[in-house]
C-alpha cells in the first residue's frame, strides 16, 4: 500500500500499544502473547514465590502486583473462549502451586501437588477468568455511559437513533 510516497507492507500480525493485532482479529494470539509475557515475569520472581522466608500473603501480593497485571493487560476489550479460559486458569494454578507449595499426605507419608479445588480454597480471591469477566462488565458500563458522539459507543451499540416517520 502506498500513502504519500510511503510504502507500507501488509502484515499478518503486529504489535500496537502492547497488543498483538492479527488480520483475522483473533484473540487467541493476544492471549498467547500475554501468557508468554506473564510466564517470563513468573520466572523472574520464581525464587521469591518458592522461598520459605516469605509469607504466603506476601507471595500472593507479589503475584497480584507483578504477574497478574502483565497477563490481564487489555483484557477488557476481548471475549474469551473456553479454551482461552482454560489456558489462563492453568497458568494461574501453576503460579498458585508455586506459592502454596506441596501438601503433606499423612496416610501415604509423602508430598503431593495441591488439587485445583484446594488451590481455589486457599486463594480466596476470584480466579483469573472471573476477574476478566468483571473487568469486561465494568468497561461495558463505561461505554454505555459515554456520549453518543464518542466513536467507542457507536462501534459498541451501532446507530441507536430511531427515525420517526409520523405514521401510525
Amino acid at each position: 500500500m502506498r500513502i504519500d510516497n510511503n510504502i507500507f507492507e501488509r502484515m499478518e500480525e503486529f504489535k500496537y500499544l502492547g497488543t498483538t493485532l492479527t488480520i483475522q482479529n483473533s484473540t487467541w494470539e493476544e492471549i498467547k502473547s500475554r501468557l508468554r509475557s506473564g510466564n517470563a515475569c513468573y520466572h523472574s520472581v520464581q525464587n521469591l514465590l518458592s522461598s520459605s522466608l516469605l509469607s504466603r500473603k506476601l507471595k500472593i501480593k507479589i503475584y497480584r502486583t507483578t504477574i497478574l497485571p502483565v497477563v490481564l493487560y487489555g483484557c477488557e476489550a476481548s471475549s474469551l473462549t473456553l479454551r482461552e479460559e482454560r489456558k489462563l486458569t492453568v497458568f494461574e494454578n501453576m503460579v498458585l502451586r508455586r506459592i502454596f507449595g506441596p501438601s503433606w499426605e499423612e496416610v501415604r507419608g509423602e508430598w503431593r501437588r495441591l488439587h485445583n479445588e484446594e488451590l481455589s480454597d486457599l486463594y480466596s480471591t476470584p480466579n483469573i477468568a472471573r476477574v476478566i469477566k468483571s473487568r469486561r462488565m465494568r468497561w461495558a458500563g463505561h461505554v454505555a455511559r459515554m456520549g453518543e458522539e464518542r466513536g467507542c459507543i457507536v462501534s459498541w451499540w451501532g446507530n441507536r437513533r430511531v427515525e420517526t416517520t409520523g405514521e401510525t
